[in-house]
């Protein structure tokens, strides 16, 4: 179980603040590379309440690499549940249109199913968090400790002293580390201390979100979704509410927007019961509310994420709406990313300065999907708009403009014609592929091979295009080990390098990684794909349609599953040892 134990001036290599996804992701990271770690919660549990929701499809790849994959698809909503975004005046009223969702329109997943070995799914971070806490609990390595709250910190050249309060005794210690980890949400005292600023706006806006428990499947099995949208929220906020799915059909969180002239109290059971009775629709469904909370639309990213020894991540240094489901999933990855790296350098095997491509590298991702949310949730009023609903209208007026959309008039065929333009731009914010999967570093630890970067064929947003080009995520392939398939992502990553060659490449590889093991101390392990003797075959050619490199040719790939580096041949070989020695800046 978690220690709440009180310890005075202890030491761990990497301690990291706060204890939501992209704190437990860094430190279950963190114990299959067996590095030691201390998690500190100022809270006495994880996350009582669903909070993010979204898995994509990287954070599934993270977790399969984890080992944790199989466990999140067995509590997980499935994919095949989530294709519907739908889009009404109330739950038990009209419907307006319906768009597909998450991979649910056919193309969209044919995209999704080519691009990648899992599927998104839906799974509320109330119960992600502990399935992450028994895996890290169960490694052995690291020690999370819950009730335990971190107040400050010094550093020096040598480290960082954290003070630590254990809030249900009032004692305090210190903890000396090597790298102190800010993973401490939107309210970040990390960042703050460590004085890492933040562009952008905050405040924005602000939304209810009531999470209740009512059998709606009445409502909704035929037209399965994690997400349905008051077609008016963005110009009657003090009416109704939409509907995230937390567990079918039977809990749900019930969201609106806060009327700024028209304030309310979310403890105001009244309120909160008018609201979502109006959401549903009808007077007779049941329903219980077991928690409502507010919070804040921001824009907001930070355009550094590191000061010293101290390394921040998460809802710390990008702040935004759940639009696109972004959150959860990138902070995911920013842990995903540091994590080999901190292995390294603690090492010994790499130069301390490989942590400064931490934030080269995370922060434009971050300031990415800051704008892309913020831009997807303003896209969605064109739905509305399109139809003619509009700040001021009366309820009956809005009901009139969507009963009589399908007429058979001029006017109503313009408004469906503008329903249709609105409906196109849904697939870049639920439909993102591009943004949740196919981002690249451009500057960090890679090392450019001359080759300019692929252009998608159509807006990055929503179209991923396969590409070792370095920088970019290792392709998906699937290929077969044994009798077993498996993916291209399950050969690379476990805390190793790994480089990927063919036919021809295996012996001028192999030795051009033995001398870069002696230059740089780093094992690079080999594997041979197609090869006639080889334990990895490419039987449907997926691998040799997208490795982008001859026969013998390579593709360096970190632990991360990101390309480090290719060569087009091997004549090539000979650069590895100084490739690998840039990569680890010694």
């Amino acid at each position: 179980m978690p220690s709440n134990r009180v310890k005075e001036d202890i030491y761990t290599p990497v301690l990291i603040v706060g204890s939501g996804p992209a704190g437990l992701t860094t430190a279950l990271a963190l114990s299959r590379m067996g590095v030691p770690h201390i998690v500190l919660n100022r809270y006495p549990t994880t996350a009582h309440t669903p909070r993010a929701h979204i898995v994509n499809q990287r954070t599934l790849e993270i977790m399969r690499a984890l080992g944790l994959e199989d466990r999140i698809l067995a509590h997980a909503i499935p994919n095949e549940l989530m294709a519907n975004n739908v889009w009404f005046m109330s739950m038990a009223g009209e419907e307006v249109v319906r768009t597909p969702a998450w991979g649910g329109g056919e193309e969209q997943l044919s995209a999704y199913r080519k691009a990648s070995p899992s599927l998104i799914c839906n799974l509320p971070q109330h119960e992600l968090e502990p399935m992450l806490v028994e895996a890290i609990e169960a490694a052995g390595v690291g020690d999370i400790r819950f009730g335990h709250e971190f107040m400050r910190f010094e550093q020096d050249e040598d480290g960082v002293t954290a003070h630590v309060t254990h809030r249900a005794s009032g004692r305090s210690y210190t903890i000396r580390c090597d790298y102190l980890i800010g993973a401490d949400g939107a309210r970040s005292r990390v960042m703050e201390q460590a004085g890492l600023a933040l562009e952008g706006e905050g405040g924005l806006g602000q939304i209810c979100f009531t999470w209740i428990r009512a059998d709606l499947s009445r409502y909704v099995e035929h037209r399965p979704g994690v997400l349905y949208w008051r077609v008016d929220f963005t110009t009657a906020p003090e009416e109704g509410g939409s509907f995230i799915c937390v567990k079918p059909w039977n809990e749900w969180i019930v969201s609106w927007v806060i009327d700024p002239a028209r304030p309310f109290d979310p403890k105001d059971r009244s309120v909160l019961e008018t609201r979502v009775r109006a959401a549903i629709g009808d007077r007779t469904t049941p329903f219980e509310i077991i928690d409502a909370s507010v919070w804040s639309v921001n824009r907001l990213y930070a355009p550094e994420y590191r000061q010293g020894r101290v390394l921040c991540m998460g809802d710390a240094v990008h702040r935004h709406p759940p639009t696109n489901g972004l959150g959860q999933n990138t902070s995911i990855a920013d842990a995903f990313n540091l994590a080999w790296k901190l292995k390294f350098v603690l090492d010994g095997k790499a130069g301390s300065s490989l942590l400064d491509t931490y934030s080269a590298e995370r922060a434009p991702i971050g300031r990415q999907i800051v704008e892309r949310a913020n831009r997807t949730l303003f896209e969605m009023g064109a739905i509305p708009a399109a139809i003619g609903i509009v700040p001021g209208q009366s309820t009956e007026d809005r009901w009139e403009r969507v009963l009589t959309l399908s007429d058979d008039t001029e006017e109503a065929r313009a408004r469906r014609a503008a329903l249709d333009e609105a409906v196109k731009l849904q697939d870049f914010g639920f439909n993102a592929i591009g943004v949740e999967l196919g981002y690249r570093y451009r500057v960090g630890a890679r090392v450019d091979d001359g080759t300019p970067e692929p252009i998608p064929p159509g807006p990055s947003d929503i179209c991923y295009q396969a590409t070792t080009w370095p920088g970019a995520r290792l392709p998906h392939a699937w290929i077969e080990l044994g009798r077993r398939t498996v993916s291209t992502l399950d050969v690379v990553g476990h805390g190793r390098f790994v480089l990927l060659t063919g036919p021809g490449g295996g012996a001028p590889w192999r030795a051009a990684a033995e001398q870069a093991r002696e230059r740089t101390g780093v094992q690079i392990t080999v594997h041979e794909i197609g090869t006639s003797h080889g334990m990895l075959r490419d039987p449907l050619l997926q691998w040799r349609a997208v490795r982008e490199v001859s026969d013998n040719g390579a593709v360096l790939v970190r632990p991360d599953a990101h390309v480090a580096w290719r060569a087009a041949t091997a004549d090539q070989a000979s650069k590895l040892p100084a490739v690998m020695a840039e990569l680890l800046r010694l």
